[in-house]
Formats: structure tokens, C-alpha cells, sequence
């Protein structure tokens, strides 16, 4: 009879836990030699292995493209310390050996040339606030960005299009900035819908400080993302590194509103090298804070767009009818056709419409507009009050 040594099975899981621990120690530990994208350790990473790479930089056994940029901070060896950080704050660091890591919405970072830009490559690690997992919450979702400085206009334009894609189940990504980055978060955070929220700066670390309250909301009920270990000060370099993730993380990117310097253009320039569609609303051609959604749509940047159903068909999934069926109208109940499926999906999942400003995102007459209006009252699917008409939550009458 064969004798199972159940010790030895014992010994295997302990090493087996303990070669885990090593390498997101070493993963952590590089993470804050370089502090943000380094193309050069991430070839020596994906050479040698990180506990290897880990070593190297420790004894500065290294190329010469290495040294400088790990010269100052290879002796700071403070991983144990960053993961007790991280646990305290309910946090965690999602390492490439995680089940949780992008590794699909990141891997075209990895494919960019890095010598066209310092910054083109992946993260090392990623530092998490919030119940989410980062892999399923990035599977279908939109970067929405642009002026710190919004108008209410463009503040108007970004809740609806946001919330309604929040509402649909699309995450929202952005940085939250003042602004449209803060908008947006606000208007999934208001319809229940995921966001997420990459940071310049270690995720312990509120930035803008006025942000604190919505970065807390953000991650009891979405994600707050950094590549920066925790305690990190947010730089102004950091700001457009940042902005290859926001691109990186979603299907496609979303300005609603942005001046002719605004950083947002960064962001879109991003998207286009990873081959995601980037788009942009117009606005007045007085408003100088709308110049630089202009400016890329008149040189081919960026689609223009103006609702949320032209989001979708241009970074959502490819959807095919039938030949001869026009199928349901998508965001309707699947019994509503004609005018009224049409009216209800021109109205928008938070807010509410006039009937002439529903001319411009349905092809109806005012006079059809409103006699569909009053059906769908009828039927319970929607209500009025002094600002309009609007959807009734699911479930009510």
C-alpha cells in the first residue's frame, strides 16, 4: 500500500505561497523605485522575471538605461510597509500575476513604441480603492474627460450622456478633476452605475483635496486606481502619464467640453495610439471653452457626437439585424415601437426634455412628440413636471 506524505504536500503549498509573497513584494518594491511607466524595467521584468529584475535593481546589476532612472530610490526598499498602508485604507495592489489585472485593456500600452514617448508603457502594478473588480469593471467602458473650467452647458451635456451610459451599465472612467472629470463620476455615481477614477497621485491621497467626499464615494461604490505607490504626491508629469490609463481603460474617450490647451486632447491623443475611437460634442462657437472639441473635430481627432446613442455605435459592440427587422430600439422596454419606442429613447435616464429639445435627438415632429408623450404617460413608463418630461424609475407607476 502506497503511503500519501502529507507533509510533503504540506511543504509544496507553503513554498508555493511563499515564492506568491516574494514576487508581490519585488513587484511592489519596483513600483516605487521608478514610480510610474518605465519601458526599460519592463523589458527587464519580461527578460529575467520581477524577482530577478527585483534583484538586479537592488545591487544595480544593470544596463546603463537603467541606472539612472532607478539611481535615486533603489535603496528604499518599503514594499511590506506600502501593503500594510494599502490594507489600512481597505485597499489593495493588483500585481500581473492577479486574476483581477487588465491584461487585455492593457496590453497596448506594451506594443507602443517607447522611444516616441517615455511614458508608452504599462503600469507595473495598480494600486486599488473600492469593491469592484478592475478586470469586469473595465469590460465595456467609456473615458469621458475635458475642461476643468466647465459652463453649465457643458456640465449639462456630460451628466446626460454619463448617467445614461452609467444607466445602461457602461463604467464611467475619468480622472477626477474639477469639472467634467467630476461630473461625469457624479452623474454614475447618481443612476447607481459604475466608475472608475484614476489618480496622479498614491490613492491614500485625495487630489484635488476638494475632492475628498467624492473620492470616497467613488470608492465605496466604483474604483479609485493609481500606479503610484500610496503616499505619492501627485506631479505635473504624473497628470499625463495618468491619461494613457484613463484611455487605456475604456472602449473609446469622450470630450464634452475642452479649451484649446485643455489636457484632455492628451488623453485623446492616447486613445488614437491604442486604436480606441475618440469623439467630441460641439458646443457654441462662442464659448471658448468649447475651442478644442472643434479643433479636433475639424482635423479629424475626434468624432463629432451629440447624443448618447451615437456614443454606442461608435464604441460600443458591433450589433447586426436581421435583414427586413429593425429590432427594438436599444434602452426601451422591447413592447414600445414607432414614434414612442423613438421618444422614449430620445429621453434621457436622469434629467428631463422638453418636447423641442427632443427634436434634436429623434426625428419627429413636435405634434408626433407630443402625442407619443402622452401614451407613454399612460402607459406609467414616464412623468412631467415644471423642467419636462422624464423617465419614471424602474418599478414605478
Amino acid at each position: 500500500m502506497e503511503v500519501l506524505d502529507g507533509s510533503a504536500g504540506a511543504r509544496d503549498v507553503s513554498q508555493r505561497v511563499a515564492d506568491a509573497d516574494e514576487r508581490r513584494l519585488a513587484w511592489v518594491y519596483l513600483s516605487r523605485v521608478v514610480e510610474g511607466p518605465c519601458a526599460a524595467l519592463s523589458a527587464l521584468i519580461e527578460s529575467v522575471g520581477v524577482v530577478e529584475a527585483a534583484r538586479a535593481v537592488r545591487e544595480c546589476d544593470l544596463p546603463e538605461s537603467l541606472r539612472g532612472p532607478t539611481r535615486r530610490r533603489r535603496e528604499i526598499d518599503a514594499a511590506a510597509d506600502d501593503l500594510t498602508t494599502i490594507e489600512r485604507i481597505g485597499g489593495r495592489v493588483v500585481t500581473p500575476d492577479d486574476p483581477e489585472w487588465p491584461a487585455w485593456r492593457l496590453l497596448g500600452l506594451s506594443q507602443l513604441e517607447a522611444g516616441r514617448d517615455p511614458d508608452s508603457s504599462a503600469p507595473l502594478v495598480l494600486w486599488v480603492r473600492g469593491p469592484r473588480s478592475l478586470l469586469e469593471s473595465s469590460e465595456r467602458a467609456l473615458a469621458v474627460v475635458g475642461s476643468r473650467c466647465s459652463t453649465g452647458y457643458g456640465n449639462r451635456v456630460t451628466a446626460e450622456i454619463a448617467g445614461e451610459l452609467a444607466a445602461q451599465g457602461w463604467t464611467i472612467v475619468s480622472g477626477a478633476a474639477f469639472g467634467i472629470d467630476a461630473m461625469a463620476h457624479r452623474a454614475a455615481l447618481a443612476v447607481g452605475g459604475p466608475t472608475i477614477a484614476v489618480l496622479a497621485c498614491g490613492v491614500d491621497r485625495p487630489y484635488p483635496a476638494q475632492h475628498e467626499r467624492l473620492l470616497a464615494e467613488i470608492a465605496e461604490a466604483g474604483l479609485v486606481v493609481s500606479e503610484y505607490p500610496p503616499g505619492t504626491v501627485a506631479r505635473k508629469h504624473h497628470f499625463l502619464a495618468r491619461n494613457r490609463l484613463v484611455a487605456a481603460f475604456a472602449d473609446g474617450v469622450l470630450v464634452t467640453e475642452a479649451g484649446v490647451r485643455s489636457g484632455a486632447r492628451n488623453t485623446v491623443k492616447w486613445a488614437r495610439r491604442l486604436g480606441r475611437p475618440t469623439m467630441a460634442v460641439p458646443g457654441p462657437v462662442t464659448s471658448a471653452v468649447s475651442t478644442g472639441c472643434h479643433r479636433m473635430i475639424r482635423d479629424g481627432e475626434a468624432l463629432l457626437v451629440t447624443r448618447t446613442e451615437e456614443v454606442v455605435d461608435e464604441a460600443g459592440p458591433l450589433r447586426l439585424s436581421l435583414p427586413g427587422s429593425a429590432g427594438p430600439v436599444p434602452g426601451t422596454p422591447e413592447h414600445l415601437t414607432g414614434d414612442e419606442a423613438a421618444v422614449f429613447a430620445a429621453l434621457p435616464a436622469i434629467g428631463s426634455r422638453l418636447p423641442h429639445e427632443l427634436t434634436r435627438h429623434c426625428e419627429l415632429p413636435v405634434p408626433a412628440i407630443r402625442a407619443a408623450l402622452v401614451a407613454l404617460e399612460l402607459a406609467g413608463l414616464i412623468g412631467v413636471d415644471d423642467s419636462g418630461w422624464h423617465r419614471k424609475p424602474k418599478g414605478r407607476s
